[in-house]
């Protein structure tokens, strides 16, 4: 058999040589994430309706509760952003850099506030500090190599956002409990 148009085998290259990636293999996993993360963003204003007053009054929980709400409407957002169709890798990637610069100013701000204010130091520890801080930062990485046209950039943010969610749970955790252990102390 014998190839009449070798050029047009030349052009057959991998996507991410082109500046964009198959996001179909990521389709379920940004699909899984997404929907998780609206979920639980729906459930964290849920439980925060139910005692707005102590929320509102104490820093640490308003700021937990901005974190936490802010950090799943952040995955929800980076998702559904990936799940655009047609989209290159720089271009996600400069969706995802203003996104997560965005949430991350938001989250070490927060959690600053919520030092300096010092009305409820459950969970404000500079482990949990740093550690939702990488989290970020690896979403912010990844978005970079994303504009580079790197697809190991969606790895990198998959797993800030893995362990991201596991820091957001356990913050909503925290709120929690700090929320019914206020009156106990007063």
């Amino acid at each position: 058999m014998e190839f009449s148009n070798p050029p047009m085998l030349a052009s057959i290259e991998p996507a991410e040589a082109r500046g964009q990636v198959m996001l179909d293999q990521w389709t379920d996993f940004f699909v899984m994430v997404g929907g998780g993360a609206a979920g639980l963003a729906g459930l964290i204003f849920v439980a925060i309706s139910i005692n707005p007053e102590r929320i509102v009054r104490n820093t640490t929980h308003k700021n937990r509760a901005i974190n936490m709400l802010s950090g799943f409407s952040a995955i929800f957002m980076a998702c559904s952003l990936a799940l655009l169709g047609g989209q290159y890798l720089p271009a996600l990637g400069f969706e995802w850099l203003l996104l997560w610069g965005i949430a991350t100013f938001i989250f070490v701000r927060g959690y600053v506030v919520a030092i300096k204010a010092g009305m409820s130091s459950i969970g404000l520890t500079g482990p949990r500090l740093a550690g939702g801080t990488m989290c970020y930062l690896a979403e912010v990485a990844g978005a970079i190599l994303l504009i580079l046209g790197r697809g190991v950039g969606l790895y990198i943010a998959a797993l800030g956002t893995i362990v991201l969610f596991a820091f957001l749970i356990s913050g909503a955790w925290l709120l929690i409990i700090g929320i019914y252990e206020e009156p106990a102390r007063g």
